[in-house]
């Protein structure tokens, strides 16, 4: 694709989005910035939603996602249902009671300030690795798109990636972002679906023909009942799904500071409903896509490459479909990167501002400098875990995200569980000892260490059985019990 070309539409979607900014963020201050005063309509918040957790991971990572574990993810979807269930019936309604600006507030109030502290801090470190890794696949396609033609490094690509979002994120903060990612998600579901049509007429086929062709294909399974053992049996996707949507969204500021902007319990209810049923059919699409990106490389004799994640650029960049799937590739990719990018730097400075730096106790004019000061530090901070990725990276993004998931937002799906489910009071200043323990004890499970032990206490017993456990996105279950079990033991007495 032309380099000029994918520069142009990148510089003209942008321009866009600062005209938004600018109309959204006149008059605004501390409260728009934060809350978005509280004015945004739940429809509008809901199509933004969907946008920002698809991201340019979902866009990219989920299509290519389907050469190895064909269509199984769609029982994390359906689980993902349930998640949002929850949140609508449980998390809402005492966010809204409590009239909260950053959600973990609450564990102040339910625990202490070392609760308070480290469910903030686990939210920052979830969040900036999060962020990061998907906006490092928006500036990876960038960069072979458009800067490597010009000679320009990678660096430079991160960097102007991170200035784009800052410049019209930094005056109106949420308020701004509820409008852009709803524009955004409108690009991108857009683009797939031109790109699922112009592939399948490429391939001779009709609406009834393309969905035969998809369920006769080898990547077709949706439904895993007969190996335990494997990461993408139902009973660990769909429970999986569920809690991973309620940790990365109910219990994430950056998700909740979206709903909180509603006028109310009942419309911010209303958007998590649809929000949550719109993600089935909008995944199946996705998903959909991918199969046939793998039936057209195929078809073509187009040599799979190394990054499952690189099937889909390859194919909408190339030569081997229309230049009109490659703009609107490059459309839809900006919108889904962006849309979850912007949002996550915006609840980031929230949270840092709110939670560790108590910025809502302060006057209205240094309140706003020290935002401004903690929104620039965390646009550096992305920029150089971007680089970190682009270093480590080497495989699925979206399968990398998921896995971080499990340790970091584990501690969090034990604080609040605790917290809502039992009326016990607890140690407090052992909960930060808590929260990196129970992830480690994750880890050293994940990563079969006992094996070497039970090899040197006795080599004969390593030799006559098989001692590894596969553990999938599940770990996230794992993690918030063990954290559980941990509070009630230093639990001390009852409210």
């Amino acid at each position: 694709m032309n380099p000029t070309i994918t520069a142009l539409i990148v510089a003209g979607y942008f321009a866009v989005l600062i005209f938004i900014s600018f109309l959204t963020s006149k008059r605004s201050d501390n409260d728009t910035f934060f809350r978005g005063n509280r004015q945004s309509p739940w429809y509008i918040v809901s199509i933004g939603m969907i946008g920002a957790s698809l991201s340019g991971v979902t866009f990219i990572s989920v299509p290519g996602w389907v050469g190895k574990t064909g269509l199984t993810y769609m029982q994390m979807v359906l689980g993902y249902f349930l998640g949002y269930l929850v949140i609508a019936h449980i998390l809402l309604p005492l966010y809204y009671r409590l009239n909260l600006t950053s959600i973990y507030t609450y564990l102040r109030d339910r625990f202490g300030f070392w609760s308070y502290k480290s469910g903030a801090a686990l939210f920052l470190l979830s969040r900036t690795i999060g962020a990061s890794a998907r906006l490092y696949l928006m500036a990876n396609v960038l960069q072979i798109a458009v800067f490597d033609a010009l000679n320009i490094p990678f660096e430079i690509t991160v960097l102007v990636t991170i200035l784009l979002i800052w410049l019209y994120t930094f005056r109106g903060g949420i308020k701004t972002i509820i409008w852009t990612d709803t524009l955004q998600t409108l690009f991108m579901l857009l683009s797939v679906g031109i790109t699922v049509v112009v592939i399948a007429k490429s391939m001779n086929l009709t609406f009834s023909g393309m969905i035969d062709a998809i369920a006769d294909s080898s990547y077709s399974q949706v439904f895993e009942f007969s190996d335990w053992k494997s990461k993408q049996h139902f009973i660990k996707q769909f429970f999986s799904g569920a809690f991973i949507t309620i940790v990365m969204t109910g219990l994430d500021q950056d998700m909740m500071q979206k709903n909180l902007t509603c006028r109310n319990l009942k419309d911010a209810q209303k958007n998590m409903y649809w929000y949550g049923f719109s993600f089935i059919p909008v995944n199946l699409l996705f998903l959909s896509l991918g199969v046939l990106l793998f039936l057209f490389a195929a078809n073509q004799g187009i040599a799979l490459p190394e990054r499952s994640d690189d099937l889909f650029p390859i194919i909408a960049t190339g030569n081997y479909l229309p230049q009109i799937v490659g703009v609107f590739f490059m459309l839809g990719l900006v919108a889904a990167a962006y849309s979850s990018a912007d949002s996550a730097l915006t609840s980031l400075t929230t949270s840092f501002s709110v939670d560790l730096l108590n910025v809502e106790e302060k006057s209205q004019k240094d309140a706003k400098r020290l935002r401004l000061k903690v929104h620039i530090g965390f646009s550096i901070l992305l920029a150089l875990v971007i680089l970190l990725f682009r270093f480590f990276n080497a495989g699925s993004v979206i399968s990398t995200v998921f896995d971080l998931a499990g340790y970091t937002y584990g501690p969090l799906l034990g604080l609040y569980a605790f917290g809502l489910f039992t009326r016990l009071d607890i140690k407090d200043r052992w909960v930060p000892l808590i929260a990196l323990l129970a992830p480690l004890l994750i880890g050293l499970i994940d990563y079969n260490v006992w094996i070497p032990v039970i090899g040197w206490f006795s080599p004969e017993l390593l030799e006559t059985g098989d001692f590894t456990f596969t553990m999938g996105f599940e770990k996230l279950i794992y993690n918030g019990a063990i954290t559980f079990l941990a509070l009630l033991v230093i639990s001390k007495r009852k409210r």
